[in-house]
C-alpha cells in the first residue's frame, strides 16, 4: 500500500509508502532513542516551564516575541535555518525551520505558540508540578507540542539522522484565532512537502487525532425599535427578546448523527436599562465533520430565522466559515497504523481519536498532504484554568515522534 498523493517526488521514484502496521513494527525500541528521550524528560520540563510561565495569549506581540526567540535559539542550537512570516496586521511573526538531509522525504512539524489565555495568566498560575501533572496556560496547548518537536529534533540530532531530505518544524503565532497569512502559509508549506505531523496535545486516552471537526461562527443580527422601556415599552420593538427567541429556535439546528453543533457563546444588546434596545447581535460557535453540514447550517439559519416572536424587528443571519473539517482518510489510517506500531516498541497502546476541536492540521489535509495530529504531550481540561500535561507522557511522546520521523524517512 502507498500513499496515492500527488508528487512530483512520488513520479521521480521516492515512492514513500506507509504501509507500516503493528504487525510488522519492530518488536524491541529502539534503545538509543529511548534513552534519549528518557534522558531529556527533566530538561525539557525545564524549557515547559520556560515557556508556559510567559503569556502569549493571541494577538499578546511582546509574550509571541519571547516565546519565538526561545524555540528558535533551540532550534538554531539543532542546525535549523529560520524565516520569520510576519502575521500582518499584527506585529507578531509565524517561525519555519528547516533543517536539510541527505534522503527524499519531506517532512513537515506543526505546533503554535499562542494561547487562549489573557495577559497576567501566567503570574496568576504559574508553571508548577503537583500529583504527576504539570500545569500552567498552555501547558498542553500547545507549549508542550513545541517542547515536544523540539526534543524529537535533538534526539534525532544524537543519533546524527538525516535520512530525510528536509524537515520543517512551523510556528503559528495565531492558531488560536486564525489569520488568513497563517492559512495561507500553513496550505503553501503543506504542499511542499510529503506528509504533516501536528503536535497538538495528545488525547487524555493517550492517543492520536485522524479526524477533526471543521469551525465556523454563525452571526444573527436584529433590528428593532427603541423606546422608554418604562413610560411606553409598547412603543418599541424589543430586539433582545427576538435575540433571545432566535437562539433558543437556531440552537437547535445541530445534528447529533452527523456530529454538527451549534452553541450560542455570545449575545448583546441595549446598554441601558430603562431603554428598549433597537440593536442586538448574537454570536454562536458551530462545528461539523463535513463541509456539507456548513451549506445547511447557512440555509437553514436564513430560513428558521424567518419565524420571528415580535413583528416588525429585522432579522439577518450569516455564516462565517474557519477551518475546514480534517475527515478521516486511507491515508491517516495509515498514518496511525505506523504510530501504533512504533508506540507498541515501548509496550504503550496508542488510541484513535477524533476531535471537535478545530486545529491547523485541517488546513495541511485540506491541500492533500497526509495528515496525523496529536503528537504533542498529553494533557487535558483544555483552555480552562485546570489544563494540566501528564508528566509521565513527556519521554513517550518524544520517543513517538523522534520514531516516526525516522520511519517516514526510510525509502518504499
Amino acid at each position: 500500500m502507498t500513499f496515492s498523493f500527488p508528487r512530483s517526488l512520488l513520479a521521480a521514484g521516492l515512492g514513500l509508502s506507509l504501509a507500516f502496521s503493528a504487525a510488522n513494527a519492530i518488536a524491541e525500541p529502539h534503545k538509543q532513542v529511548l534513552a534519549d528521550a528518557e534522558q531529556y524528560q527533566p530538561e525539557a520540563l525545564k524549557l515547559l516551564e520556560r515557556l508556559v510561565n510567559i503569556d502569549s495569549g493571541s494577538g499578546y506581540e511582546p509574550g509571541l516575541k519571547q516565546v519565538s526567540d526561545i524555540a528558535i535559539d533551540e532550534l538554531k542550537k539543532l542546525g535549523a535555518t529560520i524565516e520569520l512570516v510576519p502575521n500582518t496586521p499584527e506585529k507578531s511573526n509565524h517561525v519555519l525551520a528547516t533543517l536539510k538531509g541527505t534522503g527524499k522525504a519531506k517532512i513537515l512539524l506543526m505546533a503554535h505558540m499562542d494561547t487562549v489565555f489573557k495577559e497576567g495568566s501566567a503570574a496568576e498560575r504559574p508553571f508548577h508540578i503537583k500529583d504527576g501533572r504539570a500545569y500552567g496556560p498552555g501547558v498542553m496547548d500547545d507549549k508542550g507540542g513545541i517542547v515536544a518537536g523540539i526534543y524529537a529534533l535533538k534526539v534525532l540530532k544524537n543519533l546524527d539522522f538525516k535520512d530525510y531530505a528536509q524537515i520543517t518544524f512551523l510556528l503559528d503565532a495565531s492558531e488560536e484565532t486564525g489569520s488568513d497569512v497563517a492559512t495561507d502559509l500553513i496550505k503553501k508549506t503543506a504542499k511542499q512537502h510529503d506528509v504533516t505531523l501536528n503536535l497538538e496535545p495528545g488525547r487524555p486516552a493517550d492517543g492520536l487525532v485522524v479526524w477533526r471537526k471543521g469551525s465556523a461562527t454563525a452571526l444573527v443580527e436584529v433590528k428593532g425599535k427603541a423606546a422608554h422601556a418604562g413610560v411606553a415599552p409598547e412603543l418599541g420593538r424589543n430586539d433582545a427578546m427576538e435575540a433571545a427567541h432566535q437562539i433558543l429556535q437556531l440552537g437547535k439546528l445541530g445534528d447529533e448523527a452527523k456530529k454538527t453543533t451549534i452553541n450560542f457563546t455570545v449575545l448583546k444588546a441595549g446598554d441601558r436599562t430603562n431603554v428598549i434596545p433597537d440593536q442586538a447581535t448574537a454570536k454562536a460557535d458551530v462545528r461539523a465533520a463535513v463541509p456539507e453540514e456548513f451549506d445547511r447550517i447557512e440555509r437553514d439559519l436564513a430560513r428558521v430565522s424567518q419565524d420571528k416572536l415580535i413583528a416588525e424587528t429585522e432579522v439577518k443571519t450569516s455564516l462565517q466559515r474557519g477551518l475546514p473539517p480534517m475527515p478521516q482518510t486511507a491515508d491517516s489510517d495509515r498514518l496511525m497504523a505506523m504510530a501504533q506500531g512504533i508506540y507498541g516498541e515501548i509496550g504503550r497502546k496508542l488510541t484513535e481519536e477524533g476531535s471537535g476541536g478545530a486545529a491547523d492540521a485541517s488546513l495541511s489535509a485540506g491541500v492533500g498532504t497526509p495528515t496525523l495530529d496529536g503528537f504533542g504531550i498529553v494533557g487535558g481540561n483544555i483552555h480552562t484554568p485546570e489544563e494540566y500535561a501528564e508528566v509521565a507522557s513527556v519521554a513517550p511522546r518524544i520517543y513517538l515522534l523522534s520514531r516516526m520521523i525516522m520511519e517516514l524517512s526510510k525509502p518504499r
